[in-house]
């Protein structure tokens, strides 16, 4: 059966009432660091299986806490989820070996706070990052990434946009 997700990051200690909507129908939420403070995560895990990583903002509370990055299989799809990884032709060296490793299907980062999907040929992999819904940084608008995988299958992808709630 289908597994709905809700794709996030970069809270930077916050989270906005907008997304809210979009908690009420997923079965996990996934965050991909720089969390801000454990009452981000405590929100989250109140309902929902949640998938989380600590990024470079993430003190020793959150990083006692959570791990630096994930792999896990779902509906036969394998995810690897970092912080800070770089894009498809630029990734750091360290996650290119990690990909080379494990082969991932899908790859997803946080940190530049510029939502960005895209199939990487070279790894052939699926390479997500949801931009951030947090209000700290330089990005105008609060992003996030709504989808289904079914199957070892990306599906009924969407994004999530709000307009910088400051």
């Amino acid at each position: 059966m289908a597994k709905k997700i809700l794709l996030i990051s970069d809270t930077h200690g916050f989270l906005d009432h907008r997304i809210n909507d979009y908690l009420l129908d997923v079965d996990e939420i996934w965050h991909a660091g720089d969390i801000g403070n454990l009452m981000i995560t405590d929100e989250l895990k109140k309902n929902k299986l949640c998938r989380i990583v600590y990024g470079n903002i993430d003190g020793n509370e959150i990083r006692s806490e959570f791990k630096s990055e994930l792999f896990f299989v779902i509906e036969n799809l394998k995810v690897f989820i970092t912080h800070i990884g770089g894009t498809p032709r630029k990734y750091s060296n360290i996650v290119q070996e990690k990909i080379r490793k494990n082969k991932p299907d899908l790859l997803i980062c946080g940190h530049s706070h510029i939502l960005r999907i895209e199939y990487d040929k070279k790894n052939k992999l699926m390479f997500m990052n949801p931009g951030s819904i947090g209000k700290i940084g330089f990005h105008k608008k609060q992003t996030a990434i709504k989808f289904e995988v079914d199957k070892k299958e990306i599906k009924n992808l969407f994004v999530i946009e709000f307009g910088k709630n400051l």
